[in-house]
């Protein structure tokens, strides 16, 4: 449910000295590879990875991964990706007119967001018209939540700041005020896990990815609850390239989930929610 492209477009173009920090955050010396090394990758792992669009342009300064990339990429790989599109927030009506573009014409699957590297607090409703489109379109929705590993551990965090993914009260309220759009919390939402425990026990529409973390390192309580409550809404993530899945999966085994819950997290819960055949 969370792979970015490992590709010069995503790596150098659009991430500049951001993804360099984050590479260096995951202690990763990943050299930048072709949508078709990428493709035979996954296929060799038995794998279909959702790929995700980037646009931060207007608080980075930095291109976009466009919606219509990813679409390639998807085209030519459908056995292998998924596409999920990004507007950036900021734009506001161009935003809004390319969500639906990415959906309805690009045919790609849900939508992904980064508050942090965005700069911008969901519940904030400037951006209202945004969500009430995205609602209308019915698809999900991914939000990073919690710390970021770019701008992480250099002076200043590279001007990024922490307090856009926090979960409470910025995705429970719009979790609360559009009950009919379904909502990932991406990442294990350090230093605010409990906060996104809550909100997903407590909205229906909000789902967890387990992304961007080793699952050794995770919390008693996540793995409680997706083991228990919450173990129809917890999807599988890697955050490729930043964590390979080859590592992520090694650790899973190990992480004390139930064995049908992990078939659950590793398939069930994204083929339903993908609402693939």
């Amino acid at each position: 449910m969370h792979v970015h492209p490992g590709t010069k477009e995503y790596l150098v173009d659009s991430g500049g000295h951001y993804l360099d920090d984050a590479l260096k955050y995951f202690k990763q010396k990943t050299a930048p590879v072709s949508a078709e090394e990428m493709a035979a990758y996954y296929k060799k792992l038995d794998m279909m990875a959702v790929l995700l669009a980037w646009d931060a342009e207007t608080h980075t300064g930095l291109p976009a991964v466009t919606n219509d990339y990813v679409a390639g990429i998807v085209g030519r790989y459908p056995d292998v990706f998924i596409g999920f599109g990004s507007v950036d927030p900021w734009k506001g009506k161009l935003a809004i007119l390319e969500a639906e573009r990415a959906i309805r014409k690009l045919k790609l699957k849900g939508l992904k967001f980064h508050p942090v590297c965005q700069a911008f607090f969901p519940n904030d409703r400037r951006f209202y018209p945004l969500w009430e489109t995205c609602a209308s379109l019915k698809v999900p929705l991914l939000f990073h939540t919690g710390m970021t590993g770019v701008g992480a551990g250099v002076p200043g965090g590279d001007g990024l700041m922490l307090k856009y993914g926090q979960p409470i009260p910025y995705l429970d309220d719009l979790a609360a005020d559009f009950p009919n759009l379904t909502i990932i919390g991406a990442h294990p939402s350090f230093p605010w896990q409990d906060e996104m425990l809550a909100v997903a026990v407590h909205k229906s529409n909000i789902f967890i990815d387990l992304s961007g973390w080793s699952p050794k390192y995770f919390s008693q309580n996540l793995i409680q609850y997706a083991n228990s409550i919450l173990q129809d809404r917890v999807l599988f993530g890697s955050d490729y390239p930043f964590l390979t899945p080859e590592r992520w999966m090694e650790d899973f085994e190990k992480a004390g989930f139930k064995p049908q819950v992990r078939e659950k997290i590793l398939f069930l819960n994204a083929k339903k929610l993908l609402q693939i055949p």
